[in-house]
């Protein structure tokens, strides 16, 4: 089969098509002849930072280290502990997050635990879209900030992948959304769903929201510090990037009574059966602003890499 390989950490150059043997399933796992992948930002983090290419992968020696996580395709094969799926059925899932993923290629072995049926209205792209990124708003918002309906939330990049993702699932939550971008991005942010909108290159969100309940933030360095005081006492702040051990923003912490989370979003197929009823009934959709061929996984990482995406960037097979 084909795949794109990592010859080692660096720029995309370092992507190189290579032809493997197609994985055999454990008893566990399912073999899925891919049709759409997804690209995310970790993706080109993983490429070009050895450290987190360690962390997140920990390839062992002599392995060919594929990268991708997001897949959507055909089940081909079933190992003997399987039960939920059978041959021919459509799936998707992020699959081995964190971990080895392999998910470039041709056909990837996933753990059936991690993979949900994706639902018939919905294409193979738009499937693989809501993987990761949707994951990610979902395990955000649902499982560590404990959504409600009323709740007042800010979110930081709406208009990029998790943020168009976390928009659709608070308003289905019944929230109040508010959420930031780039002045071009202000239509594509309300059409999601957001009910205000702030541009962060204009105005300082922190002084105009003072009591949110909750707040994603999905911002490198500092910036979470200025999401702080965007919370209300007693509310809930979830970042995707900055990890809670500065001194003095945990004193800050204590002393609103935040919550205070850094999410590393986890494999999961109980999500990925949420979220697939959510695409179901029309409640969750897939912004997709970019297709790329398997061979220009390259230029698609260099994209994403950009940080300036709106919704999503897939592959299709």
């Amino acid at each position: 089969m084909k795949a794109i390989a990592l010859k080692e950490t660096g720029g995309i150059e370092n992507l190189i098509l290579i032809e493997t043997k197609t994985p055999q399933v454990k008893p566990n796992e399912v073999l899925i002849k891919v049709k759409a992948i997804s690209i995310n930002p970790v993706d080109g983090f993983v490429r070009g930072n050895k450290a987190y290419h360690e962390r997140v992968i920990n390839p062992q020696p002599g392995e060919n280290v594929i990268l991708g996580w997001d897949v959507s395709g055909t089940v081909a094969e079933i190992g003997n502990d399987v039960s939920d799926f059978k041959i021919g059925d459509d799936v998707f899932g992020m699959v081995n997050f964190p971990g080895h993923g392999k998910a470039y290629a041709e056909y990837v072995a996933a753990p059936a635990d991690q993979l949900a049926l994706k639902p018939e209205n919905i294409t193979y792209e738009e499937a693989a879209a809501a993987t990761l990124a949707a994951l990610t708003a979902w395990q955000s918002l649902v499982t560590y900030a404990k959504i409600k309906k009323g709740d007042k939330i800010l979110i930081h990049a709406a208009a990029g992948g998790v943020g168009h993702y976390a928009i659709q699932i608070a308003k289905h939550f019944g929230a109040h959304v508010i959420g930031t971008g780039s002045a071009a991005k202000k239509d594509f942010i309300i059409g999601q769903g957001a009910d205000e909108f702030i541009d962060y290159t204009a105005e300082k969100f922190e002084q105009k929201v003072r009591d949110a309940d909750i707040v994603l933030d999905s911002i490198f360095g500092d910036h979470v510090v200025r999401s702080l005081e965007s919370v209300k006492h007693g509310g809930r702040l979830i970042s995707l990037l900055t990890f809670f051990t500065d001194e003095a923003l945990l004193k800050r912490i204590a002393e609103k009574a935040v919550y205070a989370h850094r999410l590393g979003v986890v494999s999961s197929g109980e999500d990925m059966k949420q979220i697939a009823g959510l695409l179901a009934n029309g409640t969750l959709h897939s912004h997709i602003s970019a297709s790329f061929s398997f061979e220009e996984i390259p230029q698609a990482q260099t994209l994403v890499d950009a940080g300036r995406t709106v919704g999503k960037v897939v592959i299709t097979l």
